[in-house]
This record gives C-alpha cells, structure tokens and sequence, in this order.
C-alpha cells in the first residue's frame, strides 16, 4: 500500500482539473490517498524580498512535508494563455526556495483538462519539463480536452477512449508505486 497525494494546479473553487483529479482517486483502491483542495491553500506571491522578511508559512512546509510522505503525485494542471497557471507556478517557486528536490524520489502521473479542444497540452509539456528538475520521475501523462463534453459528475469520462487512455495511464503510473 503507497501513499498518494492528490491535488490540482489550480485554486479555482470549480476547477476542472480538480474534478478530473476526485475522478482519478475514485478509481484508486488499496492505496492511502491525501487529496488536496488548493482553493484552501492561501500562499503570498513569491518574492525575495518577501522570503526574507517573512521565510516560509507552516502551510508551505507541511505542504513539503505531505510531498515528502508520499510515494507518488496525482496532479492534474490547468492552462492559462498556454503555460501552468500563476498559482501554480507560484507554488512550484516557494518549494523550491524551501527544498531543490522537493520532490526527490516521487513519481508522478500528470494530467490536464480544459474547455477547449487541445486539453491544456501547453501547460502539461511545460510542467512535464520542470518537474524533473526538482527530483520528481513522471511516469504518465494525460491530457484531457472538451471537459465540459466530455465529463459528466457522478459518472466521469463518458468519452469511451479517452476514459480508455486515462484509465491505462492510471495503471502504468500504479504498477510504479
């Protein structure tokens, strides 16, 4: 049994890459799984200047820390004018200053959703790039695109492949763990 951490790029309280994550985590059995709503996560634009005068919240740390516990990441990211969004990159900042390889021996199943047709794919090849950087192995990746057509609550993926490519996305990223 692993232990997964399960959140989305985004702070938005109706985020679709947030509903695409609780659809990934119901799929998920035998595994502890810490899901994170980021809506409740409040965390300063970075700034040196701020990061000297104030260091680092306890939200921040304890954030490192649950990334720390866990063997893999579940994160699904949004797409804003075609890179990760600002909160995202933000958070990805301020771990860094905390800790380089924040994410040192994790491995990660990476996805994105969005409205349009491309499924946020600019914003997943981006953090498909950096993440590396920081110690983090991504082992599969998904981009979800149409979610408004294509997803429904309490049903999930109504797209009979795409709910076939996420879901053997999912166990290539499960059989690592």
């Amino acid at each position: 049994m692993s232990n997964i951490l399960a959140f989305a790029g985004s702070n938005s309280s109706t985020s679709i890459n947030f509903k695409l994550v609780k659809h990934t985590v119901s799929l998920i059995e035998g595994h502890n799984i810490q899901l994170m709503d980021m809506a409740n996560f409040d965390l300063p634009m970075f700034s040196v200047d701020h990061e000297k005068e104030y260091g680092y919240t306890n939200s921040l740390a304890e954030f490192r820390d649950d990334i720390h516990k866990a063997d893999g990441l579940l994160l699904s990211v949004n797409e804003h004018n075609g890179n990760p969004s600002s909160f995202f990159k933000n958070l990805i900042d301020w771990l860094s200053r905390l800790e380089i390889n924040f994410l040192d021996n994790t491995v990660i199943f990476l996805m994105s959703a969005s409205p349009g047709k491309r499924g946020a794919t600019s914003s997943l090849s981006v953090t498909e790039k950096l993440l590396p950087k920081f110690g983090g192995e991504i082992i599969s990746t998904f981009s979800f695109p149409s979610f408004r057509h294509n997803f429904e609550s309490g049903k999930g993926i109504t797209d009979q492949e795409l709910a076939k490519e996420h879901q053997q996305a999912l166990e290539k990223w499960l059989e690592r763990l």
